[in-house]
């Protein structure tokens, strides 16, 4: 009699075990629903309420750089570092071994030897194929590393979670945040692809100390320290940043809740239901749900909004990813949106330009895994010469890309759209 009470008790786990695999990988996802009132995306009552939405502070008084590709923000980044005094907190999802990531560590290196305290939080799955004595040159340095969600027995519910956040803050008075990761993939290419397109944003100013509040949640979670010290947050000085610098905007840190609701969601859905005029969208992993779908749809069909969505081509990293992301062309370009492929790399930028005057840049994919599952950043900016400067960039991309008909979609090979229907369970990862 215990022998089959054994099996049957052995069975009961496995069964248990199984399902909460099942929810941890497959819950559905919360249904996203807007009535926009008649607001205009220029007025301050709108500003107001992107603000309360996403329970973030408007910030007045920041400079802001767009810096393109690898070339651009790796050296700004590393000079930033090397012009430390204080501190430095780095955030990032991959900390790829090679090159650049080495010239990283030099670098924080050096500056802690100096006394400056350095800190660096890594994301444990994303940068898995990283060794943990490759950090070891900053801890003999006096710095410290420490491993978001490290894969352990008592982590096991969390394992779904990431930090997918990319962001540098030096001195509490400099910040970087971004697209782009550490790694060679955005500066020399790897596996004979080319160097990724990316955008990363440098900022001064008091929008640095959001970015600064991020980095201090992940780090809390990491390593159970509290960053309470005055010196992460020095007030802006009034030189900082003159007048005719300054960029309001907003910073919306995103993490799921238990109920599934995530600020980073909510601050795209809410940009895309007040649209006028147009929406630019450049993502590397295009796979909105069916809530944000609707509204893209709304925006292009019921309103007329000139929508541009900008997707990788061939290059991208993840087969998977755009098998799923094709599926979803059809009803987009019949309500009128124009989906364009970028043909020269992959693209891992991840921004957003509104009516020509907001401007979304941060660490989100257009996709569940960004919007419902790991921990995110975005900056929302509000100033047309920053969305000009963006919309420029576009344009350039576009000009290297090549739009998706429907007649064209709607021929892709059988063996595509096997592809998508067998990846279509798994869309909720990606």
């Amino acid at each position: 009699m215990s022998y089959w009470l054994f099996h049957i008790f052995a069975y009961l786990a496995w069964a248990i075990l199984l399902f909460l695999v099942f929810l941890v990988l497959f819950e559905p996802g919360l249904r996203y629903a807007i009535k926009p009132r008649a607001v205009a995306t220029d007025s301050e009552e709108f500003l107001q309420l992107l603000g309360a939405l996403c329970d973030a502070q408007i910030h007045g008084r920041t400079r802001v750089e767009v810096l393109k590709n690898g070339e651009t923000f790796y050296p700004a980044e590393l000079s930033a570092i090397a012009s430390a005094r204080e501190t430095i907190n780095l955030e990032a999802y991959i900390f790829q071994k090679g090159n650049v990531a080495q010239q990283f560590v030099d670098a924080l290196a050096e500056r802690a030897r100096a006394g400056v305290r350095v800190k660096v939080v890594v994301d444990a799955i994303g940068s898995l194929f990283t060794p943990d004595r490759f950090f070891q040159p900053i801890r003999d340095a006096g710095g410290r590393v420490e491993w978001y969600q490290p894969l352990r027995w008592y982590t096991f519910k969390r394992w779904n979670n990431r930090t997918h956040r990319k962001l540098m803050v030096i001195d509490g008075r400099i910040a970087f945040c971004g697209g782009a990761d550490i790694g060679d993939d955005w500066l020399h290419g790897s596996c004979g692809q080319p160097r990724w397109r990316d955008t990363v944003f440098r900022f001064e100013g008091d929008l640095v100390t959001g970015l600064q509040s991020t980095f201090a949640e992940n780090w809390l979670e990491s390593s159970g320290e509290i960053l309470a010290n005055e010196d992460y947050f020095p007030r802006t000085r009034e030189n900082d940043v003159p007048p005719g610098d300054a960029t309001a905007g907003l910073v919306v840190n995103s993490t799921p809740s238990a109920a599934r609701g995530t600020r980073a969601h909510i601050l795209y859905q809410t940009l895309i239901a007040y649209a006028q005029k147009t929406i630019h969208i450049t993502t590397p992993y295009f796979l909105p749900d069916r809530s944000s779908l609707g509204e893209i749809v709304k925006a292009a069909r019921d309103r007329g909004v000139k929508v541009i969505v900008l997707t990788p081509g061939k290059h991208s990293d993840h087969l998977f990813t755009r098998s799923s992301s094709r599926r979803r062309y059809g009803d987009l370009i019949k309500a009128g949106v124009e989906v364009y492929e970028y043909r020269p790399a992959m693209i891992h930028a991840k921004t957003m330009v509104v009516d020509g005057l907001w401007s979304i840049v941060g660490s989100t994919n257009f996709d569940n895994r960004s919007f419902g599952l790991n921990d995110e950043v975005n900056v929302a900016l509000r100033n047309s010469g920053l969305a000009e400067n963006l919309e420029a960039d576009c344009r350039a991309d576009l000009e290297q890309s090549r739009r998706i008909s429907y007649e064209r979609w709607e021929a892709r090979p059988i063996r595509e759209k096997i592809l998508e229907w067998v990846f279509r369970m798994f869309d909720r990862q990606f």
